[in-house]
């Protein structure tokens, strides 16, 4: 088992790490290679030689003196020095063995008399190379710590986006502000997301449970009703003409087959918002809101238009259903429509319903378009629905920049409306 593959568990980690080595090491080649060039401590190459070269000349037919200046040089330098005749044999040598050392040839009257090669000693290499090897082993080391300090938070990140894959939408995102503002900002639009997430998913969830339990009574009755229908049939004609109501089955089998009907538009209207897949076009809302009063039976002298063009754009399937929820709110359970007002003002177009009903209760203007809220109405003539009509309408108006709203009229009733961005 690699004793280093927890430190390094990340490619992008592995990466980071290699090209900070990479870079830490061709660094110090280049700065070696550099001193290399200026020996004997970094002296100026060319004044030092001509230096050399001068003192030595003045000495060089001097054996004692010419010695004994090599000697000096050797020991408050600490370096090798070698002199040698002009066939490269040595004459002499102070210090450490200098064969190939740093040479400087030595003239005398335009005539070569000779070489002084110069070499560094050798004992200093290991102190030389010393500082530098414990700043390679330092650098290195800091650089894999902010190799990892750079790879933490898109650890973090990765793992969050692979627990939501695998179906935990509790899972978010950790991190602070040293880790680094940018990184923090795209931990908190993940956790936005699996928040939104988990809260659509649960929403679903709710839907379908609720659902699956009230289409159940409209299907049982509707069975009920086939079944009554089935033993008439079979009845003689005579009997069914005395019966006091013999179509009274098949209407209230009508009445269920339309309940699940608008059930199940309501159902693909809100799918469709999930799924954003609105399209957009250019509506009148004078002709959405008469086609709504006509698809609901009810008197078209009740809508009140605005004294100009209300033109906005929209789904307009999703427009005409979040009206049409709207006034069958209102028969069904405010005791009528009073009137479809389309109203208008910068940047939003507005259908209002006003109805006869009894009005809300205090913070009940709010709870109505919660899904699933349901209120016990006197006017509502025992028809009772899942309560998603509002709900809905709240979705549509949301997904076209809009709102809804509610609230009681002073001369008695309730209005309640939706509102679409232009």
């Amino acid at each position: 088992m690699n004793p280093f593959a927890f430190y390094f568990r990340g490619r992008l980690h592995r990466k980071i790490f290699f090209w900070f080595g990479i870079s830490i090491a061709v660094t110090t080649v280049v700065v070696l290679l550099a001193s290399l060039q200026h020996p004997a401590g970094g002296w100026p190459l060319e004044r030092a030689r001509t230096f050399l070269a001068g003192q030595f000349a003045a000495a060089w037919d001097e054996p004692d003196k010419r010695d004994a200046l090599a000697s000096d040089l050797s020991r408050d330098l600490a370096v090798g020095v070698r002199l040698a005749d002009p066939a490269g044999a040595t004459v002499s040598a102070f210090g450490a063995a200098c064969q190939h050392g740093w040479p400087t040839a030595i003239e005398k009257n335009g005539h070569l008399v000779g070489y002084v090669h110069v070499c560094q000693e050798h004992d200093h290499g290991p102190r030389f190379l010393l500082p530098i090897l414990v700043a390679v082993v330092m650098l290195w080391g800091a650089s894999g710590a902010i190799a990892r300090r750079l790879v933490r938070p898109l650890s973090e990140l990765s793992r969050v986006a692979q627990d939501i894959g695998h179906g935990h939408l509790k899972s978010r995102v950790h991190l602070s502000r040293r880790h680094g503002a940018e990184f923090c900002m795209v931990g908190n639009v993940m956790n936005e997301m699996a928040s939104r997430i988990e809260k659509q998913l649960a929403d679903q969830r709710a839907l379908l449970a609720t659902v699956s339990h009230e289409i159940r009574t409209p299907l049982s009755r509707m069975r009920l009703l086939i079944e009554f229908a089935r033993d008439k049939t079979e009845a003689n004609l005579a009997r069914l003409r005395d019966a006091q109501d013999p179509l009274g089955e098949l209407a209230e089998l009508e009445r269920e087959v339309t309940e699940i009907d608008i059930l199940v538009s309501d159902l693909l209207a809100s799918s469709r918002i999930d799924f954003t897949a609105l399209s957009r076009t250019k509506l009148d809302a004078t002709e959405v809101g008469k086609t709504a009063l006509e698809r609901a039976a009810i008197d078209a002298a009740k809508i009140v238009l605005p004294g100009e063009p209300a033109l906005f754009e929209g789904d307009a399937t999703l427009v005409a259903r979040a009206v049409s929820n709207l006034l069958e709110n209102a028969k069904r359970h405010a005791g009528g429509v009073e009137h479809l007002r389309v109203e208008t003002r910068p940047g939003f177009v507005t259908f209002v319903v006003e109805d006869k009903g009894p009005g809300f209760e205090a913070g009940e203007e709010h709870r109505v378009f919660e899904p699933f809220y349901k209120r016990a109405s006197p006017t509502s003539n025992g028809d009772e629905s899942i309560g998603l009509g509002l709900a809905l309408v709240k979705k549509i108006a949301e997904a076209h920049n809009g709102r809804v709203f509610a609230g009681n009229r002073p001369e008695g009733g309730a209005r309640v409306g939706v509102e679409f961005a232009r």
